[in-house]
Parts: C-alpha cells; structure tokens; sequence
C-alpha cells in the first residue's frame, strides 16, 4: 500500500456528508469558538487543508476533547508535513497525527478517516519517514511534488511526478499521484488513464483501484465503481481500508455488502453413536472435522508444504473439509434422505450453493482469512484471480441500484 494513501477520503466522505457536518457536531458555548469551528470545517471540507491548520491548531489547544478537531487537523498535519523540506521534522509531524488520532480513538471517534489515517500512520518507521524510491533524484522530485500538490498547486506537481516517471517508469506512486492530481482538477479523462497505468505497474496493489472508484461514484457511475471496488479487494483482501471503502459505496447507494458465512457446529464432545441414522445431518459436519484432524496430525501438512516446517491452518485444509462435507451432503440428496435439509438450514444450504459454484476456496480466503489461511492468497489469486472477483460478483456485493 502507497504510504500517500491517506491524501484520498473515503466515498462516504464524497458523497454523503457536506463540507461543515463533519466538524460541526456539537453545539458550543462559545460563538467565537463555534464560529472558527465553522470557519476550520469550510476549509477542510474544499480541500484547503494547509489553510485549516492554524485554525485546528487553536480549536485543539481550547478543547483537547473535541475528538473530531483532532481527526481533522491529524490529517493537515500529514498534508502540512509534504510540505516540509527538512525530513525529519516531516517524520515528527507525521508521529504527531499518529498520537492525535490515538487522542481521538479514546475520547470515541471511530470515523472512517481516523481509522484509515491510524493505519496508514502506524505502518510508518519510527522516524515517520515516507520514502517514494532508491533513486535519489526520483524521490527528490516526489518530494517536490507532493509539496506541491499540499499546496493545491496541481500543474507544478503533474511537471515533478512527470520527472519523476521520466528517470523511474515503474514508479507506482508517481502514476497514482498524476491520476489523482488530474483528478482533483475535474480532469477525468487524464485521471482514468493515470489510474489505468498505476493499476498496469501493480495490478496486486488496491489503491489505484480504489481512487478510481471514488472518482466514479463522484460522477454517478456507481456500477463501475463498483467494478473497481472489487478489483481493489481482490487485490488486497486483508485491508480493512478497502472494506470500509465498499461499506461507504454500499452506503450511498442504500444497500449493504453481505456478511457470507457458513456456520459450522462445534465438533461433538463424544464420539458418534454406532445407532445414529446415516441421514442425519451430524454425518456431514463429521466429514468437516475428520478431514480437518487428518490434517492436523501433521503428514498430511509436511507432505503439502514441504518446504514449512510448522504446521499452520491452510487454504486446501479448510477447503478440503468443507468440500469432503458438501460431497456427503449430495450423496444424502442423491438418496433421498436429506431433499428437504438445505431448505430448512442455512448453513448447508450455503455450504451447497458455494460448493456447486465452485467457490468454496475463494470463500475461505475472503470470510476465513486468518494469518494461516492469508499465508495461501497471493499463489491462489495467482492462478484463480476469475474466480475471487465471481465470488464477489456472486456472494458479497450487491448490484448497483
């Protein structure tokens, strides 16, 4: 993830709160207080930033508590610190917005762009330093550039990320921040190529995906959108900034992105009665965990992963069990014994649909992703990229109204 993702709000920021609602929450005493509180929202809210700043600087100093004055000037102060030549001061105003959004976090403030910013400020070294290249001349001319776009001078910033692509044309971040550059002018033609190039250099990375699809939703062309959104999940399943990116589009667009998974039982505390009838259900989640145990034994491991001496919980383990159960399921349909099961419980009636789908494993990555099973992802996506954005299509994100 580009270390300049934080200079993108969320769509819900976009397209369903104005410019002063985001500040202007609580009433205040104080009309002089309330009144620059106002004042700063404006300017925040136009992307002025660098012009909100002093004003946020006051407003915390006269109540450290208002947690949403902190959120807004963590982000100015990472917009201010582009702007700053020496590096280690930047770094220090960096670490500063990162202690404010922890202010934040524990006076309650769960927004969305104080989570995004607290990820992306927390995955910084100690030093808060952002660093764009090896090449000192193409990180120099991002430097000169992200200045430039911190003060909203668009064209001076477009010239340096040029330079920039000129000496390094697999930049990624160069090739975003043009798009993202043109898009800020309204220029969304020159955008969508930019972002098209980002996603060319690194289709496995989400931002550009991301920033194109809030593009697209600021036009109104929410099934595009939605289109990117998807690719940005593909592209990085385990980062909460792109689903909280999908739940702000599910948001605007009065619909919300569906919870898929299959709830499997707690094993059985005693072994299986010998007189159990062979239709009961309990026969498919015994294959569940019977497969599961001959996995954990460790053989069945060592002899797939030969090259990982621990064991860990795995993609083809989880997979394997849950299709070993959907294959007894059919046999009990096939005979007759279960017709009426998948009807009457959810759970099966999952289980059956994604297994016919064939998507059974795009399941487990994207609703069981613990670090074992996330450790498979890249080499799946390698080879079933199709499949993941079809589980998407499929299960997880509704159509565009």
């Amino acid at each position: 993830m580009p270390l300049g993702n934080w200079r993108k709000p969320l769509l819900v920021l976009f397209l369903s709160l104005n410019a002063t609602s985001y500040l202007i929450a609580q009433a205040d005493a104080d009309t002089a207080y309330q009144a620059k509180r106002q004042k700063a929202a404006e300017l925040f809210g136009q992307g002025k930033r660098l012009e909100a700043l002093p004003l946020l600087e006051e407003l915390a100093i006269s109540n450290p508590k208002d947690d949403e004055t902190l959120v807004a000037l963590a982000a100015c102060l990472v917009e201010h610190a582009a702007t700053l030549t020496d590096q280690e001061a930047a770094g220090k105003e960096r670490l500063r917005a990162r202690d404010l959004l922890d202010q934040a976090w524990k006076l309650g403030n769960t927004s969305p762009l104080a989570m995004n910013l607290s990820q992306i400020l927390k995955q910084l070294p100690e030093s808060g330093a952002i660093k764009f290249s090896d090449n000192a001349q193409v990180e120099q001319f991002m430097r000169v550039g992200e200045a430039a776009f911190s003060r909203r001078d668009f064209d001076e910033a477009i010239k340096d990320y040029s330079k920039a692509l000129e000496l390094e044309p697999t930049n990624y971040s160069a090739a975003l921040f043009t798009g993202n550059t043109y898009d800020k002018q309204d220029k969304v033609a020159k955008a969508a190529e930019w972002y098209g190039r980002a996603i060319e250099l690194d289709p496995n990375v989400e931002t550009a995906y991301r920033y194109y699809a809030d593009m697209l939703a600021k036009q109104g062309d929410m099934t595009k959108a939605r289109a990117m959104l998807i690719h940005a999940i593909v592209a990085e399943p385990y980062n909460r900034i792109v689903w909280r990116e999908l739940h702000a589009w599910a948001t605007l667009n009065d619909t919300h992105i569906n919870e898929v998974l299959i709830g499997v039982p707690a094993p059985p505390k005693d072994s299986p009665d010998a007189n159990q009838r062979p239709s009961d259900s309990s026969a498919v989640w015994q294959a569940y965990y019977a497969t599961r145990e001959h996995w954990q034994k460790g053989e069945v491991f060592k002899q797939r992963f030969p090259q990982e001496r621990e064991y860990r919980h795995s993609l083809p383990e989880e997979s394997e069990a849950l299709i070993a159960s959907a294959k007894i399921l059919e046999k009990l349909q096939e005979d007759k014994k279960v017709a009426e099961l998948p009807a009457n419980d959810a759970a099966l009636a999952l289980l059956l649909k994604l297994h016919r789908a064939g998507l059974i494993e795009a399941y487990v990555l994207f609703s069981l992703g613990d670090p074992g099973i996330a450790h498979d992802y890249a080499a799946y996506r390698a080879k079933n990229q199709k499949k993941l954005e079809e589980y998407m299509e499929r299960f997880v994100v509704p159509p565009a109204p």
